[in-house]
């Protein structure tokens, strides 16, 4: 290192740098409002899902949900619907309605469900599944699993487990 060199100097830019990191931290550490994205369905935003007839909606589905419309709404999916109506209905605001329950897995999920909660049955049990704005065209079925996922032991256990001799 060279003696003859002005360190005041240096030390003054050092402090500079310094000082203009604390600015940029200062304004990192606000807290930024968070902006809540507006969901859409094929670039058709919830509002308008709302308030489409089933005919439109049914276009916009993809096919085989398209046939199972087309081939006409039957009583029990209608009903379901009238139960989740009137479980909406029934409940103050900011609160979670009632579930209710169901064995109809083949119902396609449509804009008027949103906010319901379905107890889905799944062979053995129902399954409270809270529907979204993002399950809309999916079945009911695919939010209730009807198998336990396996967990397998460790490896070389297999046939050490059942029978330890005396």
């Amino acid at each position: 290192l060279d003696p003859s060199i002005d360190r005041s100097a240096a030390d003054s830019g050092d402090r500079a740098l310094r000082g203009g990191e604390q600015t940029n931290m200062a304004d990192a550490e606000q807290p930024k409002k968070r902006t809540f994205r507006k969901y859409s369905y094929r670039g058709i935003d919830l509002d308008k899902l709302l308030d489409m007839s089933n005919q439109e909606l049914m276009e916009l589905f993809r096919a085989r949900q398209r046939r199972k419309f087309s081939r006409g709404i039957k009583r029990k999916p209608i009903a379901l619907l009238k139960k989740l109506r009137k479980a909406k209905r029934e409940t103050a605001y900011g609160e979670k309605p009632e579930a209710v329950k169901t064995h109809l897995r083949n119902m396609v999920i449509v804009p008027e469900m949103i906010g319901s909660v379905v107890g889905v049955y799944n062979g053995k049990q129902y399954i409270n599944v809270e529907i979204k704005p993002e399950m809309i065209g999916h079945y009911l079925a695919e939010f209730s699993i009807t198998y336990k996922p396996i967990k397998h032991g460790r490896a070389g256990m297999a046939g050490k487990g059942a029978f330890l001799p005396f």
